[in-house]
């Protein structure tokens, strides 16, 4: 016979060892799947291709989300999704600025003096770390502004 007597102790240690990996390795999987970050890259890049002034909305349902100039992350419940752009660099837009501004609907020439300083703010904003933000919802603008072309994402 090869079966193993049902008295013994070690198949009784054996079995409870098994029991309790199987539960803490189910405790550790994720329960929801990450955020759809491809979706907002879509609308990113949907705006970013167009030969012409575009502006986009994706609705986010997320706790936080980072904008870089080539990759998107969306943070929801420990889990964390991303997704790279098609048509990059955009520019990642902070609260309370110029490009701000621009993004939400001024015209570029009332919110900067000149097309030279739409493309140094550009610039500098592309240059920042991204950081995790609150937001509920994806805001792109493609603006072109005399030989001066950005895609805004805030």
């Amino acid at each position: 016979m090869f079966d193993a007597p049902v008295e013994t102790w070690y198949l009784w240690v054996g079995l409870a060892v098994a029991g309790t990996a199987a539960v803490g390795i189910a405790a550790t999987l994720p329960r929801a799947p990450p955020p759809d970050a491809a979706g907002a890259a879509d609308t990113v890049d949907a705006v970013a291709a167009s030969d012409h002034a575009a502006t986009g909305v994706h609705p986010l349902s997320v706790d936080a989300a980072k904008v870089g100039p080539y990759r998107l992350w969306l943070r929801d419940d420990g889990a964390t999704g991303h997704a790279a752009f098609g048509f990059g660099p955009v520019t990642p837009v902070r609260p309370d600025t110029a490009l701000w501004d621009v993004l939400r609907g001024t015209p570029p020439d009332r919110a900067f003096g000149a097309p030279a300083d739409l493309r140094r703010a550009a610039a500098a904003a592309r240059n920042r770390t991204p950081a995790w933000r609150r937001r509920e919802r994806l805001t792109v603008r493609r603006v072109t502004w005399e030989g001066v072309d950005v895609t805004l994402v805030g």
